[in-house]
Formats: structure tokens, C-alpha cells, sequence
């Protein structure tokens, strides 16, 4: 495998800002296309990326007409990267991973579990390597902090916060505002793989989630580790923007440290994810941040949204 040939779904911000000209920086990939469901959307992102578009031909959805152009684009590719709702995300990865693609996905993977799992399912059968863009866990600086907070041990607790301003108060208009997903997942979803990407590998799996929602978007969580360690996480993408902002505190037998406030351009990050991708494929050794911790996010939060019994709606 002499280059990898990705292609990118989804012709949105988050895609238009990080995935398109990460992939196409990359010295040791390919830029097989763009796949979208506006044809415009697709023409105009790919044409600033020197690479084709493939369309979808309609607004329509997976199984609505919406795909033309797809297999077509999956032809060409040895992986695909997703920068698309996380249920319009799962059930195209597990399409893409029947087609021999490598996965290179978005969090989080999905908003039910099953869907998250068929997706696991899919790429185990398909034997294809996989990968969830959880950023803290390529970013430089943050990842090695991870991995150093993990080797040390002792912890006694530890705390985050991902207090988000995207419907808050004072907010300014971002692009990132008008995603119907976001908006009615709120917090939890949007934000709460951050927190327990750096959490789980640092403190061990969540055995137990007790979640408390004390405004319209702003969740509470305590969580029991298989460490014995109880750590807490509040979330949200409502807050005042004077008072919105992101980290993780550790406590333990060693002192209190802090996670790097600086995390980086989100481009340069998802090119190093897309090494690790490279990789997972050459050598056949998953990745710690494979489609199967995304879908273990995904059963947490989904039993932390089934306490809060609001159908995930903050």
C-alpha cells in the first residue's frame, strides 16, 4: 500500500474547515473525492481540493434516494473519512466497510447503540481497520498526556468540563449552530465523547452512570471506573459564553494535574489521526480509539440519556 485512497463524505463546515485539507496535505494519501447529498456542496469542495465529486442526487437520506454516486466513489477508495451526522454516519461506515474501506470516523459513532454496533459488526466482518476521530486523543500535547496520566495510576478522582457556548448567551453565530443533531442532542452527545475519551483510558471502563440534567442542555454525570475510581463530567453546548470553556482535572496520589489547554489546529490533528489510520491498516493492529470504543461511547451516553428519560432532546 503505497498511498491510501481516502475519500471524504460530507460537504459541511466541519468538513470543509478539517477533513478536506487535512486529507489533501497529506504526503502519504489520496484524494479519491467528495460524496454529499447536495451536489453543489460536493462540486465546490472537491474542486477547491483538486479531486472529484461524487453527489448524491437528491435530498433523500440512506435508503431515500439520496446515495447515488456513492458505490461509485467507494470503487475508487481504499478508506473513508465522515464528517456527517452520527446517524447518517452509521449506517453509510458499515456500507463503506462491506466495500473493503477502512474507516475514519467522526464522534460520535452513532446515537443508539445499535446502530453503533452494526457499524463495530460490519468493519470486524469486513476485517477493515477503523478509527474515531476523538481529538484529544491525537491532538499534540493531549495525547501524550493521556497516555502518561494512564501510566501513572493512583488516582483518586478526577473532574471535566465541556461547557460549550454554541446556544448560549452572548454567542455569536456560528456555522456550526445550524446542525439539527447538535441542537437536539445537545451537550451530552456533542461534547461528552471529549470527556470520556480521555477519562476511560485513564481510569479504566465505566461499570456505572448516574446522570442528572439540571437545565434544558446541561448534564451532570458521575461515573464508577473498574479501577474503583469515581470521576464527574458536566456538559453542555449552552453555556453564557463568559463562562463556557473545556477541561479535565486529575487528583491523586502524585498531586492534581491538568489537562493542556492547548490543543492544537483541528486540521494538523486529523492528519495525525489519519497516520494512525495508516497505521492500524498496514499492520493490522487496531488502534486504541477503534470503531469499538466508539461504540462503547455510545452505549455510556446512551445510558445516561435513558436515566434523563427526555428521548434525547436537552
Amino acid at each position: 500500500m503505497s498511498q491510501l485512497r481516502i475519500a471524504l463524505l460530507g460537504t459541511g463546515p466541519w468538513a470543509g474547515r478539517t477533513h478536506a485539507p487535512a486529507i489533501a496535505a497529506h504526503p502519504d494519501v489520496a484524494f479519491s473525492g467528495v460524496w454529499g447529498r447536495r451536489p453543489e456542496a460536493a462540486a465546490a469542495l472537491a474542486a477547491a481540493h483538486d479531486t472529484t465529486a461524487y453527489a448524491g442526487g437528491g435530498e433523500g437520506g440512506p435508503g431515500e434516494g439520496g446515495l447515488d454516486g456513492l458505490d461509485a466513489l467507494l470503487a475508487v477508495s481504499d478508506a473513508v473519512a465522515f464528517a456527517l451526522p452520527p446517524d447518517i454516519q452509521a449506517p453509510l461506515a458499515a456500507r463503506a466497510a462491506a466495500a473493503g474501506c477502512h474507516l475514519l470516523m467522526d464522534k460520535p459513532v452513532a446515537t443508539t447503540v445499535p446502530g453503533a454496533r452494526a457499524v463495530a459488526d460490519a468493519a470486524e466482518l469486513a476485517g477493515v481497520a477503523s478509527l474515531v476521530f476523538c481529538t484529544l486523543r491525537f491532538a499534540a500535547g493531549t495525547a501524550e498526556w493521556v497516555e502518561e496520566q494512564a501510566a501513572v495510576g493512583g488516582w483518586f478522582t478526577a473532574r471535566a468540563h465541556w461547557l460549550g457556548a454554541l446556544y448560549g448567551v452572548g454567542s455569536e453565530s456560528s456555522p456550526y449552530a445550524d446542525s439539527p443533531w447538535r441542537r437536539e442532542k445537545g451537550g451530552l452527545w456533542d461534547v461528552g465523547p471529549h470527556a470520556l475519551s480521555a477519562l476511560l483510558p485513564v481510569l479504566g471502563d465505566v461499570t456505572a452512570v448516574t446522570a442528572v440534567r439540571t437545565e434544558p442542555d446541561l448534564t451532570h454525570l458521575v461515573l464508577t471506573h473498574t479501577s474503583g475510581v469515581t470521576s464527574s463530567a458536566v456538559l453542555s453546548l449552552s453555556a453564557p459564553v463568559n463562562g463556557a470553556g473545556a477541561g479535565l482535572e486529575l487528583r491523586g496520589e502524585h498531586g492534581t494535574v491538568v489537562l493542556p489547554e492547548q490543543w492544537g489546529d483541528p486540521a494538523d490533528t486529523f492528519g495525525l489521526a489519519i497516520d494512525a489510520l495508516l497505521t492500524a491498516a498496514r499492520t493490522g493492529r487496531p488502534h486504541a480509539c477503534d470503531v469499538r470504543f466508539g461504540l462503547r461511547l455510545t452505549e455510556i451516553l446512551a445510558e445516561a440519556e435513558g436515566q434523563l428519560g427526555a428521548l434525547g432532546r436537552p
